[in-house]
């Protein structure tokens, strides 16, 4: 019997998706669990398996369109099933709610005459190009001595008297020819691409443009001496089947600093604000399409090589775009590491609701000044940016001081 297969609902914001690419065609058979699609949602472009089995009979939606979540994407049945009725009925039942939401239609009216800007001059007889007689262009006296007066060659105007003849009024409404300019060659051809927005990009662009037209951002920077960090890090990564980033370092100081000052850990509502008792801190991993932030759960409660190997995971399957929303989902803090790109400092739009996010930079080895002496140092640059409204500057700068000191510290993120 003919199943009908409708467009998932992949995450809590979905309420439309895109089928990126069919994996199977009209006349396929499809097992329980075979790949059948890819779905573009608001988070990530994810693989959509089949939960029935049976002949593809038809296909709703063709690639790059988007329909809504709960609209028929395709048929399974038997092999030349008749599948009409049942697509007639799924969509008929949609129907009322589509034409609920049309738009009503408005008569389309004459078009309105177009008014002139400026008056103009007009003459019973067609304008023609001077007359000349014996070499001399025709015109009246008159026209002449007003030509004359004002500088006008006559063999560039054009009479409108009898035979075209030059008369006074072609003089009062003259204007100067323009001259003609050489265009200089233009090597090289001008053009564009126009690239179709993914839905991905569609859901970043409105998300952060909420957040950044809705949370007042503020900034606040400090700058970390690294010197104990690197050491620290090549100790670490000496022990067997161990790895740390310095990225891992600020993940796991991030979140033990989150400890120490609650209020960044928050989220603004309306009546309330909510301080998170679990920390849970998304990293921004750039993927084809986009940005995705995967989110590392109870970070507190996880080490240094812990992290490292969950960010690791997330990452990968994120590019491979084999993350799941619920991966994504739950962040109370976020950071975004543009250090490896050589990028020494920059802001990031915070991740709502979360009512902060920390920018990473490079490290950079430069001269530092260490009791009274200039010696080579590496430092690395940190920008946090705060939601005013939950996050006031002395919590903000409290939690960078805390930062800085775990990080320049690390055998206190050990204990």
């Amino acid at each position: 019997m003919a199943e009908i297969v409708k467009m998932p609902r992949l995450s809590d914001t979905m309420t439309e998706g895109v089928v990126a690419a069919w994996h199977k065609k009209v006349g396929d058979v499809v097992e329980e669990g075979d790949l059948l699609a890819e779905i573009e949602t608001d988070k990530a472009t994810m693989e959509f398996e089949s939960f029935q089995e049976g002949t593809l009979l038809y296909i709703g939606v063709e690639e790059g369109q988007a329909i809504p979540v709960e609209a028929v994407i395709a048929i399974l049945g038997e092999e030349g099933e008749d599948y009409q009725a049942l697509l007639n009925e799924a969509t008929s039942i949609s129907k009322p709610d589509a034409e609920a939401k049309e738009p009503a239609k408005v008569e389309s009216a004459k078009p309105a005459p177009i008014q002139k800007s400026a008056p103009v001059q007009e003459t019973s007889k067609a304008v023609e190009m001077p007359t000349f007689e014996g070499g001399r262009v025709k015109a009246s006296p008159l026209a002449k001595k007003l030509a004359e007066d004002k500088g006008i060659n006559l063999q560039t105007v054009s009479g409108t008297g009898d035979g075209g003849r030059i008369v006074k009024r072609d003089i009062d409404f003259y204007q100067t020819p323009v001259a003609t300019v050489s265009t200089p060659a233009i090597f090289g051809e001008e053009g564009y691409e126009e690239v179709t927005n993914s839905q991905m990009r569609k859901v970043i662009a409105r998300r952060l443009g909420e957040s950044k037209f809705t949370a007042p951002h503020y900034y606040l920077g400090i700058e970390i001496d690294m010197e104990n960090a690197m050491a620290s890090r090549k100790m670490i990564n000496a022990l067997p089947d161990t790895k740390v980033s310095f990225n891992d370092m600020v993940v796991k100081a991030s979140a033990m600093a989150l400890r120490k000052h609650p209020q960044v850990n928050s989220e603004w509502h309306e009546a309330t604000t909510r301080i998170n008792k679990h920390i849970n801190i998304g990293v921004a991993v750039a993927v084809e399409d986009g940005l995705v932030v995967p989110v590392v759960k109870a970070t507190d409660h996880k080490s240094m090589t812990q992290i490292g190997a969950e960010v690791k995971d997330l990452a990968g399957r994120a590019r491979e775009k084999k993350i799941t929303p619920a991966e994504m989902d739950g962040s109370t803090f976020t950071i975004s590491n543009l250090g490896m790109f050589g990028i020494q400092e920059f802001t990031s739009i915070i991740n709502a609701p979360n009512s902060a996010i920390l920018s990473v930079g490079a490290i950079v080895e430069k001269p530092v000044v260490k009791d009274g002496q200039i010696v080579v140092g590496h430092t690395m640059k940190v920008t946090l940016a705060c939601d005013h409204r939950t996050v006031d500057g002395a919590t903000g700068a409290g939690f960078l001081q805390t930062l800085r000191s775990y990080i320049e510290n690390p055998v206190t993120m050990l204990a």
